[in-house]
């Protein structure tokens, strides 16, 4: 199974989120744990966006016209 690039662009940008939101816990900075939070949804929206595309590829590749 491959990845398209929002895919792998958001997953990335999730676990990136995810790093900053625990490094913020951890230095008490609410500041980051925000960004990090911010920074997860970014990345799962992209993601999701990403499966989309994903699924309207391959369901034209399964039913050409």
């Amino acid at each position: 199974m491959r990845m398209n690039k929002d895919q792998v662009k958001g997953a990335a940008k999730y676990i990136a989120g995810k790093v900053q939101e625990q490094a913020g816990s951890l230095i008490d900075s609410p500041e980051h744990v925000v960004r990090g939070l911010t920074r997860q949804v970014a990345g799962k929206a992209q993601k999701g966006r990403g499966d989309v595309k994903k699924i309207i590829k391959d369901f034209n590749k399964d039913h050409p016209k």
